[in-house]
């Protein structure tokens, strides 16, 4: 085994065994979460110094146009990638013996890219490091299997099942329908275990074909991670077997929609006890201050939790989404849920990210507001008792209402890094631009020759 090798984790090392690495891909996650990057032979990898990508990558829209860039002329030059070796695991997917591994980005100082998904959360955890804290997050991914759509301009079909009848809605928590997809489901458990990545279980959500991963609680940057491979290996598992598996908001129109629900909690450093608790088990004032600043500051976060025209389709009353910045305790119609737990476990689940959103940013926003809670000290709104499926006037309605409410939270900004938030409202506000021309079915049906 070589040395570069031996930095591996016990996983990948397993995954080598006695066989040669044939390629490793040198990848960062885009502002999309998609990851970027380069593949070469393992060979190659050993032995190059410095692995490079333009800067520009972080300015490309989810069409693949560019952004303008918000600092100084489009020349992209090179940033310095870093490989981060904890990261390192298998591409179990393909024909050779495949290694994917995540890099941090760097400008040619050697400073960290502000404007880097991945370096955006790391400030966020460092924030909480200085005042001697640590987050701990536990993702939840809801997604859809799909049957294969080659065509954009109709409409998404659940999959065809192994009784040869498509997946059906409304049969949440159903083992038999999970069962209907069995093998995708083989698949995603096979590549986890090859990459070292550990499922907390799956289960049917309420919509066609839709599936929750949970994820074990730990470090946010791990976490995010690992959200960014599951992504990869779910659509690789579920093209083995001829359908898709995506990550859009509201793919199948009369769904529910799909969401990354973020489990937090902060605990001290130094002795590893949950803030969230106190001596006896009571709640905290910490506790109270995080979710006021999760209610303070996730209107202008909506637009990392939802970062396409399509995330607000998810938010429409009864239909499972919360549209809210109400909190409550194991209340599921409130955007911000207090689970039931023991006081060591005492968390905030976030319910209003939408699967489509960059785990990095999703996280990190999630993060923030909680941390600009914690220093300003402000005290929520009372609980909400009952049902919350109300509209709110605190959630943005489209992309553009939504970029305008992170403009104008200045607090929020500076934790999240200026230069990142003008990259971010660049590509947001050039992607929405594009939507605004495209015309829908449903204009044509309806407009053309009635009005």
């Amino acid at each position: 085994m070589s040395k570069w090798t031996e930095k591996l984790p016990e996983a990948a090392r397993d995954f080598i065994g006695d066989r040669r690495v044939d390629e490793v891909e040198c990848i960062i996650g885009d502002i999309a979460g998609v990851a970027r990057g380069k593949a070469m032979p393992a060979a190659k990898f050993a032995t190059q110094k410095s692995y490079f990508l333009p800067n520009s990558i972080f300015l490309q829209t989810i069409t693949g146009e560019w952004a303008d860039n918000p600092f100084d002329a489009f020349t992209e030059p090179d940033m310095i990638l870093e490989p981060d070796f904890t990261t390192a695991t298998a591409a179990p997917w393909t024909a050779d013996v495949t290694l994917q591994v995540i890099h941090d980005a760097k400008d040619q100082n050697g400073v960290l890219v502000p404007y880097a998904p991945r370096n955006v959360l790391r400030r966020i955890v460092d924030l909480y490091a200085e005042q001697g804290w640590k987050a701990v997050v536990a993702p939840e991914m809801e997604f859809f299997l799909t049957a294969r759509n080659i065509d954009p301009n109709m409409p998404v079909m659940p999959p065809m099942g192994r009784s040869g009848r498509r997946a059906a809605g409304k049969q949440a928590y159903s083992m038999s329908a999970v069962d209907e997809y069995g093998k995708v489901i083989d698949d995603i458990y096979d590549f986890a275990e090859a990459q070292g990545l550990e499922i907390d279980g799956i289960l049917q959500e309420g919509g066609a074909g839709q599936i929750e991963l949970n994820l074990a609680h730990g470090d946010p940057v791990r976490l995010a991670d690992d959200v960014f491979f599951f992504k990869r290996l779910i659509r690789e598992a579920a093209l083995r077997h001829d359908c898709f598996a995506t990550f859009m908001a509201k793919p199948i129109a009369g769904e529910p929609g799909s969401a990354m629900h973020i489990h937090t909690s902060v605990v001290d450093s130094k002795t590893g006890k949950n803030i969230f608790s106190g001596p006896k088990g009571m709640e905290t004032e910490a506790f109270l201050h995080f979710i006021g600043g999760l209610q303070n500051h996730l209107g202008a976060g909506i637009a990392l939790l939802a970062p396409y025209v399509n995330s607000y389709r998810r938010y429409v009353p009864d239909f499972a989404a919360p549209i809210n910045l109400e909190w409550g305790r194991d209340n599921r119609t409130t955007g911000l849920r207090v689970p039931i737990s023991t006081p060591g476990g005492r968390r905030v689940e976030n319910r209003l990210p939408g699967m489509d959103c960059n785990p990095y940013l999703g996280i990190a926003a999630t993060l923030a507001c909680g941390y600009l809670g914690l220093m300003e000290k402000r005290n929520p709104r009372p609980e909400f008792i009952g049902s919350a499926y109300i509209d709110s006037d605190e959630i943005p309605v489209n992309m553009g209402d939504a970029l305008d409410l992170l403009d104008e939270d200045a607090a929020l900004k500076a934790v999240l890094g200026d230069g990142f938030c003008k990259v971010y409202d660049s590509v947001k506000r050039n992607e929405y631009k594009e939507f605004l021309q495209v015309i829908s079915p449903w204009e044509r049906e309806h407009l053309l020759l009635n009005v």
